[in-house]
Protein backbone atom coordinates (compact mmCIF):
# COMPACT_ATOMS: atom_id res chain seq x y z
CA UNK A 1 0.00 0.00 0.00
CA UNK A 2 1.54 2.97 -1.40
CA UNK A 3 1.64 6.10 -3.93
CA UNK A 4 -1.17 8.74 -4.45
CA UNK A 5 -4.01 6.36 -4.42
CA UNK A 6 -3.27 4.72 -1.10
CA UNK A 7 -2.29 8.49 0.62
CA UNK A 8 -5.82 9.40 -1.12
CA UNK A 9 -7.50 6.74 0.69
CA UNK A 10 -6.07 7.21 4.13
CA UNK A 11 -6.42 11.44 3.77
CA UNK A 12 -10.38 10.71 3.23
CA UNK A 13 -10.27 8.80 6.26
CA UNK A 14 -8.11 11.63 8.47
CA UNK A 15 -10.47 14.30 6.81
CA UNK A 16 -13.55 12.52 8.72
CA UNK A 17 -12.49 12.71 11.78
CA UNK A 18 -13.34 16.46 13.26
CA UNK A 19 -10.05 17.06 15.47
CA UNK A 20 -10.63 20.55 15.55
CA UNK A 21 -8.25 21.23 18.98
CA UNK A 22 -11.25 21.91 21.45
CA UNK A 23 -12.08 18.35 20.36
CA UNK A 24 -10.24 14.71 21.57
CA UNK A 25 -8.04 13.38 18.75
CA UNK A 26 -8.55 9.81 20.28
CA UNK A 27 -10.25 8.21 17.29
CA UNK A 28 -7.58 9.13 14.72
CA UNK A 29 -4.49 8.28 17.18
CA UNK A 30 -6.63 4.82 17.81
CA UNK A 31 -7.53 4.70 13.79
CA UNK A 32 -3.48 4.64 13.15
CA UNK A 33 -2.73 2.76 16.11
CA UNK A 34 -4.93 0.26 14.42
CA UNK A 35 -3.02 0.84 10.90
CA UNK A 36 0.54 0.24 12.29
CA UNK A 37 -0.34 -2.64 14.75
CA UNK A 38 -1.48 -4.60 11.12
CA UNK A 39 1.79 -3.64 9.69
CA UNK A 40 3.38 -5.29 13.27
CA UNK A 41 4.50 -2.14 13.91
CA UNK A 42 3.85 -0.96 17.68
CA UNK A 43 3.51 2.40 18.43
CA UNK A 44 3.26 4.68 22.17
CA UNK A 45 0.77 6.99 23.03
CA UNK A 46 2.24 10.43 24.86
CA UNK A 47 -1.42 11.23 26.61
CA UNK A 48 -2.36 14.66 27.83
CA UNK A 49 -3.44 14.65 31.80
CA UNK A 50 -6.60 13.79 31.47
CA UNK A 51 -6.31 11.26 28.67
CA UNK A 52 -8.43 12.78 26.37
CA UNK A 53 -5.94 13.76 23.61
CA UNK A 54 -2.49 12.10 22.85
CA UNK A 55 0.45 11.89 20.86
CA UNK A 56 1.74 8.84 18.73
CA UNK A 57 5.11 7.96 17.87
CA UNK A 58 6.40 4.55 15.69
CA UNK A 59 9.30 3.69 14.62
CA UNK A 60 9.93 1.34 11.43
CA UNK A 61 13.24 0.04 10.96
CA UNK A 62 16.01 -1.17 12.38
CA UNK A 63 16.45 0.07 16.74
CA UNK A 64 20.01 1.99 15.43
CA UNK A 65 20.16 5.88 16.07
CA UNK A 66 20.32 8.28 13.23
CA UNK A 67 16.39 8.32 12.30
CA UNK A 68 14.68 10.70 10.17
CA UNK A 69 11.09 11.73 12.53
CA UNK A 70 8.54 12.97 10.09
CA UNK A 71 6.48 15.04 12.30
CA UNK A 72 2.91 16.45 11.71
CA UNK A 73 -0.30 17.47 13.95
CA UNK A 74 -3.49 16.11 14.01
CA UNK A 75 -5.27 19.01 15.37
CA UNK A 76 -6.81 21.55 12.66
CA UNK A 77 -8.79 24.83 13.77
CA UNK A 78 -12.61 25.74 13.19
CA UNK A 79 -14.68 26.06 10.59
CA UNK A 80 -17.41 28.00 12.27
CA UNK A 81 -18.82 30.41 10.71
CA UNK A 82 -16.58 29.88 7.24
CA UNK A 83 -18.83 29.47 4.16
CA UNK A 84 -17.77 26.06 3.00
CA UNK A 85 -19.12 25.12 -0.90
CA UNK A 86 -18.76 21.46 0.70
CA UNK A 87 -18.75 19.43 3.61
CA UNK A 88 -15.05 20.60 5.23
CA UNK A 89 -15.09 16.78 6.99
CA UNK A 90 -15.55 14.73 3.74
CA UNK A 91 -12.50 15.05 1.18
CA UNK A 92 -13.56 15.76 -2.47
CA UNK A 93 -11.86 16.90 -5.55
CA UNK A 94 -12.83 19.47 -7.84
CA UNK A 95 -10.28 20.42 -11.29
CA UNK A 96 -7.09 19.11 -9.81
CA UNK A 97 -7.89 20.08 -6.20
CA UNK A 98 -8.83 18.40 -3.29
CA UNK A 99 -11.27 20.21 -0.26
CA UNK A 100 -11.69 19.65 3.34
CA UNK A 101 -10.33 20.99 6.91
CA UNK A 102 -6.90 20.06 6.91
CA UNK A 103 -5.64 19.01 3.57
CA UNK A 104 -3.07 21.29 3.66
CA UNK A 105 -2.70 21.84 7.43
CA UNK A 106 -1.66 19.22 7.70
CA UNK A 107 -3.59 16.02 7.33
CA UNK A 108 -1.83 15.36 3.51
CA UNK A 109 1.46 15.09 5.24
CA UNK A 110 0.52 12.58 7.59
CA UNK A 111 -1.18 10.29 4.87
CA UNK A 112 1.79 10.52 2.89
CA UNK A 113 3.32 9.17 5.51
CA UNK A 114 1.39 6.59 6.78
CA UNK A 115 0.88 5.41 2.42
CA UNK A 116 4.40 4.93 2.67
CA UNK A 117 4.62 2.56 5.62
CA UNK A 118 4.34 -0.45 3.47
CA UNK A 119 7.68 0.44 1.48
CA UNK A 120 9.32 1.62 4.40
CA UNK A 121 8.96 -2.12 5.76
CA UNK A 122 9.71 -3.80 2.33
CA UNK A 123 12.94 -1.28 2.30
CA UNK A 124 16.33 -2.31 3.59
CA UNK A 125 16.34 0.46 5.83
CA UNK A 126 19.72 1.25 7.59
CA UNK A 127 18.11 3.75 9.72
CA UNK A 128 14.61 3.83 10.82
CA UNK A 129 11.87 6.61 9.32
CA UNK A 130 9.78 7.48 12.55
CA UNK A 131 6.25 8.90 13.14
CA UNK A 132 5.42 11.43 15.45
CA UNK A 133 2.03 12.91 15.59
CA UNK A 134 0.91 15.52 18.07
CA UNK A 135 -2.25 17.27 19.35
CA UNK A 136 -3.02 20.33 20.25
CA UNK A 137 -0.24 22.54 17.86
CA UNK A 138 -2.91 24.89 16.81
CA UNK A 139 -3.54 26.54 19.95
CA UNK A 140 0.14 27.02 20.98
CA UNK A 141 2.31 23.37 20.58
CA UNK A 142 0.58 22.29 23.62
CA UNK A 143 0.94 18.65 23.09
CA UNK A 144 4.52 17.87 21.59
CA UNK A 145 6.72 18.69 24.37
CA UNK A 146 5.90 15.16 26.24
CA UNK A 147 6.49 13.28 22.99
CA UNK A 148 9.58 15.13 21.72
CA UNK A 149 11.21 14.98 24.89
CA UNK A 150 10.82 10.96 24.85
CA UNK A 151 11.80 10.83 21.55
CA UNK A 152 15.14 12.88 22.89
CA UNK A 153 15.56 10.67 25.65
CA UNK A 154 16.01 7.69 23.44
CA UNK A 155 19.62 5.86 23.79
CA UNK A 156 18.63 5.43 19.58
CA UNK A 157 18.16 9.05 19.53
CA UNK A 158 16.57 10.34 15.82
CA UNK A 159 19.44 12.66 13.73
CA UNK A 160 16.78 14.99 12.23
CA UNK A 161 13.00 16.09 12.48
CA UNK A 162 11.12 16.81 8.57
CA UNK A 163 7.99 19.08 10.25
CA UNK A 164 5.52 18.34 7.34
CA UNK A 165 3.69 21.93 7.70
CA UNK A 166 2.46 23.38 4.10
CA UNK A 167 5.79 24.69 2.18
CA UNK A 168 4.48 23.74 -1.17
CA UNK A 169 7.47 21.06 -0.71
CA UNK A 170 10.12 23.46 -0.19
CA UNK A 171 12.46 23.91 2.43
CA UNK A 172 11.97 26.31 5.40
CA UNK A 173 15.01 26.84 7.65
CA UNK A 174 13.30 28.99 10.34
CA UNK A 175 10.34 30.05 11.93
CA UNK A 176 9.07 33.03 14.49
CA UNK A 177 8.43 31.87 18.18
CA UNK A 178 5.23 32.60 19.85
CA UNK A 179 4.28 33.59 23.16
CA UNK A 180 0.54 34.38 23.78
CA UNK A 181 -0.82 36.30 27.13
CA UNK A 182 -4.14 36.26 28.60
CA UNK A 183 -4.23 39.38 30.28
CA UNK A 184 -7.13 39.94 33.03
CA UNK A 185 -8.18 43.41 34.30
CA UNK A 186 -10.95 43.91 37.55
CA UNK A 187 -12.47 46.94 38.22
CA UNK A 188 -15.30 48.34 40.46
CA UNK A 189 -19.02 48.18 39.03
CA UNK A 190 -20.83 51.19 39.25
CA UNK A 191 -23.25 53.81 37.14
CA UNK A 192 -21.48 55.05 34.47
CA UNK A 193 -22.58 58.69 34.58
CA UNK A 194 -20.00 58.68 37.94
CA UNK A 195 -16.71 57.29 36.57
CA UNK A 196 -14.94 58.69 39.00
CA UNK A 197 -16.63 56.45 41.79
CA UNK A 198 -15.93 53.49 40.20
CA UNK A 199 -13.14 51.43 37.71
CA UNK A 200 -14.55 50.51 34.40
CA UNK A 201 -12.26 47.67 33.51
CA UNK A 202 -12.64 47.75 29.84
CA UNK A 203 -11.66 51.94 30.00
CA UNK A 204 -7.88 50.55 32.23
CA UNK A 205 -7.92 47.23 29.57
CA UNK A 206 -7.70 49.80 26.76
CA UNK A 207 -4.14 51.67 27.99
CA UNK A 208 -2.59 47.90 27.51
CA UNK A 209 -4.49 47.11 24.40
CA UNK A 210 -2.89 50.52 23.06
CA UNK A 211 0.70 49.42 24.49
CA UNK A 212 0.34 46.33 22.36
CA UNK A 213 -0.55 48.55 19.30
CA UNK A 214 1.95 50.99 20.16
CA UNK A 215 4.87 48.07 19.92
CA UNK A 216 3.81 46.57 17.10
CA UNK A 217 3.76 49.77 15.35
CA UNK A 218 7.42 50.35 16.90
CA UNK A 219 8.60 47.20 15.74
CA UNK A 220 7.68 47.66 11.82
CA UNK A 221 11.31 49.77 11.15
CA UNK A 222 12.60 46.61 12.04
CA UNK A 223 14.74 44.31 9.33
CA UNK A 224 15.75 40.59 8.83
CA UNK A 225 17.27 38.82 6.23
CA UNK A 226 14.69 36.16 5.82
CA UNK A 227 11.69 36.74 7.47
CA UNK A 228 8.08 38.85 6.41
CA UNK A 229 7.38 40.35 8.21
CA UNK A 230 10.68 41.28 9.76
CA UNK A 231 10.38 42.36 12.84
CA UNK A 232 8.34 41.17 15.89
CA UNK A 233 4.36 41.04 15.12
CA UNK A 234 1.24 41.78 17.95
CA UNK A 235 -1.80 41.26 17.60
CA UNK A 236 -5.14 41.17 20.15
CA UNK A 237 -6.99 38.26 19.19
CA UNK A 238 -10.01 38.41 21.81
CA UNK A 239 -11.80 40.77 24.09
CA UNK A 240 -13.97 40.64 26.24
CA UNK A 241 -15.89 42.61 28.82
CA UNK A 242 -18.79 44.49 30.38
CA UNK A 243 -22.61 44.13 31.01
CA UNK A 244 -24.04 47.26 29.06
CA UNK A 245 -23.33 50.97 27.95
CA UNK A 246 -24.29 52.76 31.38
CA UNK A 247 -22.50 50.27 33.79
CA UNK A 248 -18.88 50.85 34.42
CA UNK A 249 -17.17 47.38 33.67
CA UNK A 250 -15.94 45.09 36.09
CA UNK A 251 -14.16 42.58 34.41
CA UNK A 252 -12.33 42.78 30.32
CA UNK A 253 -9.61 40.25 29.23
CA UNK A 254 -7.65 39.97 26.24
CA UNK A 255 -5.34 37.67 24.96
CA UNK A 256 -2.35 38.87 22.51
CA UNK A 257 0.47 36.96 20.76
CA UNK A 258 4.26 38.02 20.36
CA UNK A 259 5.97 36.30 17.19
CA UNK A 260 9.42 37.66 16.95
CA UNK A 261 12.48 35.95 15.03
CA UNK A 262 14.54 36.11 18.15
CA UNK A 263 13.86 34.37 21.80
CA UNK A 264 15.66 37.96 23.32
CA UNK A 265 13.37 40.45 21.59
CA UNK A 266 10.65 38.53 22.79
CA UNK A 267 12.18 38.84 26.22
CA UNK A 268 12.13 42.62 26.20
CA UNK A 269 8.04 42.90 24.68
CA UNK A 270 7.13 40.56 27.55
CA UNK A 271 9.13 42.60 30.04
CA UNK A 272 8.14 46.51 28.89
CA UNK A 273 4.31 45.03 28.93
CA UNK A 274 4.64 42.75 32.25
CA UNK A 275 6.39 46.39 33.58
CA UNK A 276 3.02 48.49 32.40
CA UNK A 277 0.61 46.18 34.06
CA UNK A 278 2.15 46.11 37.13
CA UNK A 279 2.19 50.05 37.03
CA UNK A 280 -1.29 50.21 36.14
CA UNK A 281 -2.52 47.19 38.85
CA UNK A 282 -0.87 49.52 41.79
CA UNK A 283 -3.21 52.75 40.12
CA UNK A 284 -6.11 51.11 40.00
CA UNK A 285 -5.69 49.46 43.44
CA UNK A 286 -5.12 52.66 44.69
CA UNK A 287 -9.08 53.66 43.88
CA UNK A 288 -10.11 49.37 44.14
CA UNK A 289 -8.42 47.77 46.18
CA UNK A 290 -10.27 44.19 44.87
CA UNK A 291 -9.30 45.11 41.34
CA UNK A 292 -5.81 45.33 39.19
CA UNK A 293 -4.22 43.35 36.72
CA UNK A 294 -3.15 39.96 36.35
CA UNK A 295 -1.43 38.62 33.00
CA UNK A 296 -0.59 34.58 32.61
CA UNK A 297 1.33 33.44 30.04
CA UNK A 298 -0.44 30.93 28.07
CA UNK A 299 2.05 29.89 25.43
CA UNK A 300 5.88 29.67 24.53
CA UNK A 301 6.44 28.49 21.37
CA UNK A 302 9.95 28.99 20.52
CA UNK A 303 11.42 29.67 17.18
CA UNK A 304 13.47 27.34 14.41
CA UNK A 305 17.15 29.12 14.01
CA UNK A 306 18.55 28.40 10.56
CA UNK A 307 21.43 26.20 10.69
CA UNK A 308 22.37 25.55 7.36
CA UNK A 309 25.07 22.54 8.13
CA UNK A 310 22.32 20.42 10.06
CA UNK A 311 21.79 16.74 9.25
CA UNK A 312 17.96 17.66 8.77
CA UNK A 313 19.03 21.22 6.41
CA UNK A 314 21.00 18.35 4.79
CA UNK A 315 18.67 15.76 4.46
CA UNK A 316 16.01 18.00 3.08
CA UNK A 317 18.05 19.31 0.55
CA UNK A 318 19.54 16.57 -0.81
CA UNK A 319 16.00 15.18 -1.17
CA UNK A 320 14.28 18.00 -2.86
CA UNK A 321 17.23 19.76 -4.45
CA UNK A 322 16.27 23.26 -2.91
CA UNK A 323 19.31 25.36 -1.81
CA UNK A 324 17.51 28.85 -1.07
CA UNK A 325 17.18 30.05 2.37
CA UNK A 326 13.92 30.82 3.84
CA UNK A 327 11.73 31.48 7.41
CA UNK A 328 8.19 32.04 8.17
CA UNK A 329 6.69 34.07 10.34
CA UNK A 330 4.07 31.29 11.88
CA UNK A 331 5.19 29.17 14.43
CA UNK A 332 5.29 25.21 14.08
CA UNK A 333 6.88 22.70 16.21
CA UNK A 334 10.39 22.49 14.84
CA UNK A 335 11.71 24.83 17.06
CA UNK A 336 10.90 22.41 19.88
CA UNK A 337 12.60 19.77 18.42
CA UNK A 338 15.37 21.86 17.89
CA UNK A 339 15.05 22.83 21.67
CA UNK A 340 15.31 19.43 22.41
CA UNK A 341 18.65 18.66 20.21
CA UNK A 342 16.78 17.14 16.95
CA UNK A 343 18.14 19.45 14.41
CA UNK A 344 14.89 20.05 12.32
CA UNK A 345 13.29 21.97 9.00
CA UNK A 346 9.86 22.43 7.87
CA UNK A 347 8.65 20.54 4.47
CA UNK A 348 5.42 19.63 3.45
CA UNK A 349 2.46 19.48 0.65
CA UNK A 350 0.51 22.70 0.35
CA UNK A 351 0.54 26.16 1.02
CA UNK A 352 -0.43 28.16 4.14
CA UNK A 353 -2.42 30.70 2.33
CA UNK A 354 -4.62 28.26 2.24
CA UNK A 355 -4.10 27.16 5.62
CA UNK A 356 -7.29 27.71 7.72
CA UNK A 357 -9.60 29.13 5.21
CA UNK A 358 -13.03 28.05 3.81
CA UNK A 359 -12.48 25.58 1.07
CA UNK A 360 -9.29 24.72 2.15
CA UNK A 361 -7.60 23.03 -0.33
CA UNK A 362 -4.44 21.21 -2.08
CA UNK A 363 -3.19 20.77 -5.46
CA UNK A 364 -3.36 16.96 -6.56
CA UNK A 365 0.58 17.71 -7.99
CA UNK A 366 1.48 18.72 -4.11
CA UNK A 367 0.47 14.99 -3.27
CA UNK A 368 2.71 13.63 -5.68
CA UNK A 369 5.68 15.70 -4.90
CA UNK A 370 5.20 14.63 -1.53
CA UNK A 371 5.00 11.04 -2.52
CA UNK A 372 7.93 11.68 -4.49
CA UNK A 373 9.54 12.83 -1.59
CA UNK A 374 8.81 9.95 0.63
CA UNK A 375 10.54 7.49 -2.18
CA UNK A 376 13.50 9.44 -2.12
CA UNK A 377 13.27 9.71 1.48
CA UNK A 378 13.19 5.81 2.32
CA UNK A 379 15.88 4.93 -0.49
CA UNK A 380 18.15 7.52 1.82
CA UNK A 381 17.14 5.63 4.91
CA UNK A 382 18.19 2.14 2.71
CA UNK A 383 21.67 3.91 1.34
Amino acid sequence: MSGIAATLDILTRLIAFDTTSRNSNLELIAWVEDFLRERGIASRRVSNADGTKANLYASIGPDVAGGVVLSGHTDVVPVDGQPWASDPWTLSERGGRFYGRGVADMKSFLALALAHVDAARAAPLKRPMVLAFSYDEEIGCLGAPAMIAELAAQSNKPAAVIVGEPTSMKVVSAHKGVRTFTVEVTGREGHSSLPDQGVSAVMEALKLMALVAEMGNEARGETHAHFNPPGPTMTIGKVEGGTASNILARRCSFIWDCRCPEQAQADVIEARFRGAATQLDAEIKVRAPEGGVSVMRRTNTPGLAIERESAAETLARALTGDNETRAVAYAAEAGLFQRAGIPAIICGPGSIEQAHQPDEWIERTQIEEGAAFMRRLIERLSA
